[in-house]
């Protein structure tokens, strides 16, 4: 075992007197240390629980034969951290994560890992962490949070921000506000629509790291503490096994995690992450095939903030295993996952309890997949927009640019009601470098979508928009701007074109062009220029390979 490095032998006496110091007993020392990667924090409302899910996971990992030993992670609110310095550090923290639970298992040399994530950056952190280490490891999320009820309809996140738009348009009063942020985020777990977390938290299941369930059950359910009594159960016989991360997340993994994202219309984000684990686990996975993915994979379910339905709506339907029962022709079934059996072992003989929430292949929304890539003189790496959540005219549209380069000018032109119909948002230095760190941006979207122009003006970004996201609004321009990517080059008034059903997009300007205005620009200047983020600004890549460390 892994773990005889910290206990066996003669000359361990010491390390074997400080675990006695931790109140092990002399069987405990000769049993399997387990590690339990806890991202409790009083200030995230899907993480304020998970102290609850860990003593669970403890319990089935004690009563398979195990020791557990509880360490903690950072975990940034996106919410909370959302249209402010704040959210600078956001993606940042992803790395911070991957490289803190490297560090706390290689120092302890744990035998094994079960990790406890639940919010937007913790998943993939904790993901990529797995990969690198390649220990047996197992996860549990903290679960979903509930909708919010007002007035008998079921509301979220997601409208709260889309209200300030509603109050700024005088559709909504101030006191119409108050009830409703009162009501939409009624208790803990992950926020309750198909955003990031909850996005990858179900594709954690799909990649084979997570047990059914994993993505849907509601944090407050009796069946999400059973679940984690099980995950630490299960990471025993993974050990036992030696079943490790690398022989579950491969190339076919990663396609049945983009697959299953296509069918779920989930958050733009997930194209960010999943290149970064498949990076992490030296998969190379081009980002063309996310497109390839999407035209055969029909759009499924509706889930907000798209649609009607809330994670609780996919979970009573049956889950992840009833999404991918749906979806067997398209998937790689004989993937290895973390209950030792195959996908296909996995979603045999599931059953889709509700066939309007998770549609079948004939009846599905569209034919096609609810996120593409575009590429153009404008992205020559990519940019990923939800089509999903776009409105049908918008789906082809031209129209001039309005540039910002950041988003506060952005937010600050929508408010002061300077955006017109037609317009393009350009916003830009809000890249991996030139943020730093890719802030989502939610205000300025939910503020489009507020004043009722969701239909009528697109926004373009080199930094990130939330899983909460809806309308035109297409992010990860690649190059980014503090990379002399063409968005850089782009003036007010330029016409833009946007074919999301050809995945183009493009400015109309001459290569030419774009290259003498890129030419005349002064060199960029980072914004931050000490601390963590001043590091990061030098290490990060494009977004178009996950934002991840240059090697």
């Amino acid at each position: 075992m892994k773990s005889d490095a910290v206990k066996k032998g003669v000359e361990r006496a010491p390390h074997r007197s400080l675990l006695y110091a931790l109140g092990c007993t002399r069987e405990e020392i000769d049993k399997p240390f387990i590690g339990i990667v806890n991202s409790f924090t009083d200030v995230v409302p899907g993480h304020m629980h998970l102290n609850d899910i860990t003593e669970a996971v403890k319990e089935g990992v004690r009563a398979a034969g195990g020791v557990p030993f509880e360490f903690n992670t950072i975990a940034v609110c996106d919410g909370i951290a959302m249209n402010h310095a704040g959210m600078k550090y956001s993606l940042p923290s992803r790395e911070l994560i991957a490289d803190s639970v490297e560090i706390m298992a290689e120092a302890h040399a744990f035998d094994a890992l079960v990790f406890i994530p639940n919010c937007d950056k913790i998943i993939p952190g904790m993901l990529m962490a797995a990969l690198r280490l390649n220990v047996p490891a197992i996860f549990v999320s903290g679960g979903p949070m509930l909708a919010g009820n007002l007035d008998g309809k079921k509301v979220d996140l997601s409208n709260m921000f889309e209200a300030v738009g509603n109050v700024a348009a005088g559709t909504m009063t101030e006191a119409e506000l108050t009830r409703l942020e009162q009501a939409a985020c009624p208790g803990c777990g992950s926020c309750s629509g198909m955003f990031t977390a909850n996005t990858m938290n179900c594709l954690t299941e799909v990649l084979g790291m997570g047990l059914p369930g994993n993505g849907t059950i509601p944090a407050v359910d009796a069946r999400r503490r059973a679940l984690a009594r099980q995950a630490g159960e299960k990471v025993m016989k993974l050990l036992a096994q030696d079943i490790r991360p690398e022989s579950i997340i491969n190339s076919d993994a990663i396609f049945n995690a983009f697959t299953v994202d296509m069918a779920l219309g989930g958050s733009t984000n997930s194209v960010l992450h999943l290149m970064a684990i498949a990076n992490e686990a030296g998969i190379d996975f081009r980002l063309s095939t996310v497109n390839e993915i999407s035209r055969r994979t029909p759009y499924l379910c509706s889930l907000r903030p798209i649609g009607p339905h809330h994670i609780e709506d996919l979970d009573q339907a049956g889950g992840i295993p009833a999404v991918m029962g749906e979806l067997k022709s398209l998937l790689k079934l004989k993937s290895k996952t973390v209950t030792g059996k195959t996908v296909g072992e996995n979603i045999a003989g599931v059953k889709n309890l509700n066939t309007e929430v998770i549609r079948s292949v004939k009846t599905a929304h569209t034919a096609t997949g609810g996120l593409v890539l575009l590429f153009g003189n404008l992205a020559p790496e990519g940019a990923v927009v939800k089509k999903a959540a776009v409105a049908p005219e918008m789906l082809v549209h031209r129209g001039p640019a309005r540039v910002f380069d950041s988003e506060e000018e952005a937010t600050k032109a929508i408010m002061s009601k300077k955006i017109k119909p037609g317009d393009v948002l350009v916003i830009r230095y809000e890249g991996p470098k030139g943020g730093p760190g890719m802030r989502e941006m939610l205000t300025p979207t939910s503020l489009i979508t507020g004043i009722g122009m969701e239909k009528d003006v697109a926004l373009i970004t080199d930094g990130r928009f939330s899983g909460a996201t809806r309308g035109a609004s297409i992010g990860h321009v690649s190059p980014e701007a503090a990379s002399r990517g063409p968005i850089a080059a782009v003036k007010e008034g330029d016409m833009i074109n946007i074919n999301i059903p050809e995945y183009k997009l493009d400015v109309e300007l001459t290569d030419k062009e774009i290259s003498d205005r890129l030419g005349k620009l002064p060199a960029f200047q980072p914004r931050i220029k000490t601390g963590y983020l001043a590091r990061y600004i030098e290490k990060v890549s494009s977004a178009s390979t996950g934002a991840v460390f240059h090697q």
